[in-house]
């Protein structure tokens, strides 16, 4: 372990945010890079987390933080691709890791999110899968249809497979919410600020 073996750790998490989702050639809808997909899976499993009153927090986010990593160096494969692609993830987190501050720890936590055996890395996965139905949902208010395209063989094999109760509560809400009430229905100029509070 040297800090410069760090630095270059997180130079090369920097790049995570340059390597593109493969679903973009689905007609190019503007979707997230890695790092932004990584960031709401993180939250998405705390938020779960929450509502099962299970799991161990730190384990959770540090589960998060490396559910895709390997793409880094294997690159993100999507639906088609994998009938294609054979990639080494595991081979790229132990390469990415090595000598450094994070070595064991986050290696570990590799191998138990791919197992799919304690809550956390089952909190995770149903994040993984649900930051992809936000983001579908978020397409279409844009006017992308890829969303609906995809639902009935999402509700199928991805539905179906979620491991929590509240992950398929929170499926079902997605579907039913406005991507916009966030902001339309929380404070905001028109109904609270100089415009909601003047007489007329």
């Amino acid at each position: 372990m040297t800090i410069k073996r760090d630095t270059e750790l997180l130079f090369e998490i920097g790049c995570f945010r340059f390597l593109p989702r493969t679903w973009k050639r689905f007609l190019n809808p503007d979707v997230q890079n890695n790092a932004e997909h990584t960031l709401r899976v993180a939250w998405v499993a705390l938020t779960l987390a929450r509502h099962e009153r299970k799991g161990d927090h730190e384990k959770i986010i540090k589960m998060a933080l490396i559910h895709d990593l390997g793409e880094s160096r294997c690159g993100d494969v999507d639906y088609l691709s994998r009938q294609y692609v054979e990639r080494h993830e595991s081979q790229a987190i132990k390469d990415i890791f090595n000598d450094t501050a994070h070595d064991r720890e986050m290696v570990k936590f590799y191998h138990e999110y791919e197992k799919r055996e304690c809550i956390e890395a089952k909190l995770v996965k149903d994040a993984d899968n649900l930051d992809v139905e936000f983001e579908l949902r978020e397409l279409e208010s844009r006017g992308h249809d890829l969303g609906v395209v995809w639902n009935k063989n999402r509700k199928k094999f991805v539905y179906t497979r979620l491991y929590t109760p509240s992950a398929k509560r929170m499926w079902r809400e997605i579907h039913k919410a406005n991507p916009h009430d966030w902001h339309l229905k929380g404070r905001n100029r028109f109904n609270a600020g100089d415009w909601g509070n003047k007489k007329r």
